[in-house]
């Protein structure tokens, strides 16, 4: 389940005020935080039930984004086609999830 703050926070940061990719954007989030909870080795549907850390936050927003201006097959978004810098938010959403993973030992 999507939460209304983690919706509206994405269509922020994509600059959206519309509502006509709300479905499409809720899709996007839900990815980003099932791929948020395998990284972490949480259990599936962790966040449903327990509070998101601010980084785990910050990185679902970025991969949601991402996910979003990259629907087309581009590598960057809408602004530029660069593989860097798509390479570029997986590393930073992979350091931000890094930061709440849970280790095994």
């Amino acid at each position: 389940m999507v939460t209304s703050d983690l919706l509206q926070k994405v269509k922020q940061n994509l600059i959206i005020e519309h509502s006509e990719d709300d479905s499409l954007i809720e899709s996007y989030i839900t990815a980003a935080v099932s791929y948020a909870e395998s990284f972490q080795h949480v259990p599936e549907g962790y966040y449903q039930d327990n509070q998101m850390p601010a980084t785990t936050f910050q990185a679902i927003i970025m991969l949601s984004s991402h996910f979003y201006e990259s629907r087309d097959g581009s590598t960057a978004g809408f602004f530029a086609n660069n593989v860097q810098a798509s390479e570029q938010v997986w590393n930073t959403v992979n350091l931000l999830l890094r930061l709440d993973k849970r280790w095994q030992i």
